[in-house]
C-alpha cells in the first residue's frame, strides 16, 4: 500500500463512510473517533487522504485498542528525524514539521487535541518511513523498470510496518531501519549532508569556442583554472592560485582537467571540447540536486538487488557482480547509444549461450545493414561470415532478394572468430531482446563514454562473467562447460540456479578515492526525474 498521496500541508482529514468506520473502531477512543470522522477538526484547512492511507494507520493503532502513541520525548525525537531527512534529499516539511514542531512545544492540551496531534505526527511517521524505504516517487510512473509479472516485490511495506509499530518510541531506531543499508546510498548521503552545510562555491561560466588543446593560447583559460581552483569538494580537480592569469593551456591545467574529466565519466584527453565544456559550466546547485535525485534512486534500488546478483550500471558503464552484498568481482561495459537506450530492467539470468550465432535484430538489419547489403550483398555477406535465411531456417540465395525490400528473410552470422557476439552470450528473459555478451571490439571499452552497441551489453573480460556465473556449478560440470565452449558449436548451458540482474541508471556515486563521481545523463533521464520531485516535495 503506498502513501502516494498523503497530506502536503501541516492539516489533515481522514474520510471514511460511517458503516466503515462502526467496524473498524470498536473503541470509540478520541483516536479512533478522529480516524473515523468527518474531518480533523483541530486543524485547518482539513486534506483528504485515500483508504490507503487509513489503513495504515489503522494498522498502527488497532494493537494498542486506538490509544496514542506518541509522548513528548518520542514526539520530540520524531521531529529531529523528520528533520534530518533533508540530509537524504528529501524536503522535511512535507512531513508536517511545523505544526509537529508547534504541537510538541505546547503544554498538555485536551484530550481530543492530543489525539489530533497524535494521529498527525504517526502519519508523518508512516509517511516518512515509507518514502525512506522505497522512494518518494513511484518507480515505476517516472522511471519505470521492467520486471517479469511473476517476480515479487522487492520491496514489502508490510514488513515495514510491524517494524515502525515496534519502534514507535524509539523513531531514530525505525528511521535507521528504513534508510538504505547499500553503501552507495550512505556514502552518498554522508557527502550530499557536508555539502549541504557549506556555503556552495560559485564560477562563472565558460563561453563557447574551438577545442582547447593543451598548449593553446586562449582567453578563456583564465576562467578555466578559476573554475577549477573553486570547485572544492565537488572534485579533486583544484589548483594553487597563480599570481597572474594566463592565456596558456599549460601542463598543470591540463592534468587538473584530467582529473575533472575523470571523475565526470570523459575521456582524460585534456582536451576542452563541447562535452567537457559542458560539465564544467554545470552550477553547484546543479550537481546538488544531480545527488539529490540519485538518492532517490538509490532508495529504490535497495530493494532491487539482491545480495549475490549481476548490477549493470548503465550510465557508468560497468558490470559488477555481487556475492553476499559484497563486489566480488567488476569490469567495464558498452551501452546501447541514445537512440537505442539500454533499458532498465530486472530479471533472472537462466542460461549461458556458447559459440553464438547472431540473428540480426530487424532494427539493426534495417537501419545498419542494408545500406551495405544493398551494395554489395553477396561479398558483405561473405566477408562477415553470414548467411540468409527465411523464418523456417532455410538457407536462401542472397542474390535472390531484393535489398531494397528483402521481405520475409533474416541475416544470421556464424559463431567463431569475429562474431558480433563473441564467444558467449547470457541471457535473461525480458521484452526488450536484450543481453550481455562478449563482443570483438575489445578496444572500444577504453573509450568514454561507451556509447556503441544497440541496446544490449557487451562485457569486458566476459569468461570472468561466467566464472562467477557457475561458481556453485561441480567441478565435472565447469569441466564439461569448458569442453563445449572449446568446441566451438553453438550450445546452451543453464545455470545451477538463477542469478538476479538489475539494469539501472544512476548518474553521481562515490569513488573509491572517496571523491564524487558524476555521469553524463546519457538519456536524458535526470531532468523528468528532478522536476517529479520538485512537484512531490511541493508544500
Amino acid at each position: 500500500m503506498e502513501f502516494s498521496n498523503l497530506l502536503k500541508v501541516a492539516a489533515l482529514v481522514l474520510v471514511a463512510p460511517c458503516a466503515v468506520a462502526q467496524q473498524a473502531f470498536p473503541v470509540p477512543t478520541p483516536v479512533a473517533q478522529i480516524l473515523s470522522g468527518p474531518a480533523l477538526d483541530c486543524l485547518t484547512p482539513p486534506l483528504p487522504t485515500g483508504e490507503g492511507e487509513r489503513q495504515w494507520l489503522d494498522a498502527l493503532y488497532a494493537p494498542g485498542g486506538y490509544q496514542p502513541l506518541w509522548n513528548r520525548s518520542s514526539l520530540q525525537a520524531l521531529v529531529g528525524q523528520l528533520d534530518a531527512l533533508a540530509d537524504d534529499g528529501l524536503e522535511p516539511q512535507v512531513y508536517h514539521l511545523d505544526a509537529l514542531r508547534h504541537l510538541a512545544a505546547q503544554p498538555e492540551s485536551a484530550e481530543r487535541a492530543q489525539a489530533c496531534q497524535d494521529v498527525l505526527a504517526s502519519t508523518a511517521y508512516l509517511q516518512a518511513l515509507h518514502d525512506l524505504n522505497g522512494g518518494r516517487l513511484a518507480q515505476a510512473r517516472v522511471e519505470p523498470l521492467w520486471q517479469p509479472d511473476d517476480m515479487p516485490p522487492a520491496a514489502d511495506f508490510n514488513a515495514m510496518l510491524g517494524m515502525a509499530l515496534a519502534e514507535v518510541a524509539r523513531p531514530e531506531r525505525a528511521f535507521e531501519q528504513a534508510r538504505p543499508s547499500l553503501a552507495r546510498y550512505r556514502d552518498l548521503r554522508q557527502r550530499y549532508a557536508a555539502l549541504r552545510r557549506e556555503p556552495l562555491p560559485q564560477w562563472l561560466a565558460i563561453p563557447d569556442g574551438p577545442l582547447l588543446r593543451p598548449g593553446a593560447v586562449d582567453e578563456r583559460v583564465a576562467l578555466l583554472e578559476q573554475r577549477l581552483q573553486v570547485q572544492g569538494d565537488l572534485s579533486q580537480g583544484v589548483l594553487a592560485p597563480t599570481p597572474l592569469p594566463s592565456t596558456v593551456y599549460g601542463t598543470a591545467l591540463v592534468e587538473a582537467v584530467k582529473l575533472f574529466q575523470r571523475n565526470h565519466l570523459l575521456k582524460p584527453d585534456g582536451v576542452v571540447g563541447p562535452g567537457t565544456l559542458a560539465e564544467l559550466n554545470r552550477t553547484a546547485d546543479e550537481r546538488m540536486d544531480q545527488i539529490r535525485i540519485n538518492l532517490e534512486r538509490l532508495r529504490w534500488l535497495a530493494h532491487e538487488i539482491q545480495p549475490t546478483s549481476v548490477l549493470i550500471d548503465i550510465a557508468g558503464a560497468e558490470v559488477f557482480f555481487l556475492r553476499d552484498n559484497r563486489v566480488a568481482w567488476q569490469a567495464r561495459t558498452q551501452v546501447g547509444r541514445p537512440s537505442r537506450a539500454t533499458p532498465l530492467l530486472r530479471s533472472h539470468i537462466t542460461h549461458l549461450t556458447l559459440n553464438p550465432t547472431w540473428t540480426i535484430p530487424p532494427t539493426i538489419l534495417r537501419e545498419d545493414k542494408l545500406p551495405e547489403l544493398s551494395r554489395d550483398a553477396a561479398g558483405y555477406l561473405a566477408a562477415n561470415r553470414m548467411r540468409v535465411i527465411d523464418y523456417e531456417g532455410n538457407e536462401v540465395d542472397p542474390h535472390s532478394v531484393d535489398w531494397q525490400r528483402p521481405g520475409r528473410v533474416l541475416v544470421r552470422q556464424d559463431a567463431g572468430p569475429g562474431s558480433a557476439l563473441g564467444r558467449v552470450v547470457v541471457r535473461f528473459p525480458n521484452p526488450f531482446s536484450v543481453y550481455l555478451h562478449d563482443t570483438p571490439s575489445q578496444r572500444l571499452f577504453d573509450n568514454l563514454p561507451r556509447l556503441f552497441s544497440s541496446g544490449c551489453v557487451r562485457i569486458e573480460r566476459v569468461s570472468e562473467l561466467v566464472d562467477q556465473l557457475l561458481a556453485e556449478a561441480s567441478p565435472s560440470e565447469r569441466e564439461r562447460v569448458a569442453e563445449l565452449w572449446n568446441s566451438g558449436e553453438t550450445k546452451r548451458v543453464n545455470l545451477p540456479r538463477p542469478i538476479p540482474i538489475v539494469m539501472a541508471y544512476w548518474t553521481v556515486q562515490m569513488g573509491g578515492d572517496g571523491q564524487l563521481q558524476f555521469r553524463p545523463d546519457i538519456y536524458g533521464h535526470d531532468a523528468r526525474l528532478l522536476k517529479a520531485l520538485n512537484q512531490a516535495n511541493r508544500i
